[in-house]
Formats: structure tokens, C-alpha cells, sequence
């Protein structure tokens, strides 16, 4: 079983960056794909952006494109979610997520197994 451990969350002020971070407790960690959730209060979980497992092949959530970066590194188990520029709509808790290679779109939850236990970004204006 995959344990996924988010860090990096906290307060920040509109315009500023946080760096988020998922470390996987498995070795096979580079047969998943790896996604980024998030879910504000009273609202669906939604999703961010997903990084395939060779790391090529990136996919973001248009309200964040061009602001955010997901990246991964194997030899570390670990997934990144560098955000800049964040807004105040950025606010929620951002769940980490690990998934197999193929199967239903990785914008959907349901693509993935596996998820962390979230951290809090909240974006003060």
C-alpha cells in the first residue's frame, strides 16, 4: 500500500509562492501517475494537475496554468507543486494522489488509489 505525505502548506499573501511536496512510502512509486487535488470549504474536490510517471507528460487545471508547476523526482519518491502569483481563490486544502499508469482521465478522483491526508493553503488578499 502507497502512503503519500503532503508538506509545504501555510499562510501567504496574494501574488506570493508556496512549494508543496508529496513523498511516497514506496519504492514503486515511478509506476503511478501523480496528481494534485484540491477542495476549498463547501466545494467539490477539484483537480490541479497530474504529472505522468516518466515526468514528461504534465497536465494542469485551466485556472492555474501558467501559475503553477508539477514536477516529479523518482530517485526521491517525491512530487512537487511549485505555485506562484497565488490568489485568494487558491485557498483550500491540496491533496496529493497516486494512480495507475492508464484508466479513466486523471482530472477525475476516481483515476487514483491512493491519497494524502492534505495540507492547508490559505491565500490572504
Amino acid at each position: 500500500q502507497v502512503q503519500l505525505v503532503e508538506s509545504g502548506g501555510g499562510l501567504v499573501q496574494a501574488g506570493g509562492s508556496l512549494r508543496l511536496s508529496c513523498a511516497a512510502s514506496r519504492g514503486t512509486f515511478s509506476s503511478y501517475v501523480m496528481g494534485w487535488f484540491r477542495q476549498a470549504p463547501g466545494k467539490e474536490r477539484e483537480f490541479v494537475a497530474a504529472v505522468t510517471w516518466s515526468g514528461g507528460n504534465t497536465y494542469y487545471a485551466d485556472s492555474v496554468t501558467g501559475r503553477f508547476t508539477i514536477s516529479r523526482d523518482n530517485a526521491k519518491n517525491t512530487v512537487y507543486l511549485q505555485m506562484n502569483s497565488l490568489k485568494p481563490e487558491d485557498t483550500a486544502v491540496y491533496y496529493c494522489a497516486s494512480g495507475p499508469i492508464s484508466g479513466v482521465p486523471m482530472t477525475y478522483p476516481a483515476r487514483y488509489d491512493y491519497w494524502g491526508q492534505g495540507t492547508q493553503v490559505t491565500v490572504s488578499s
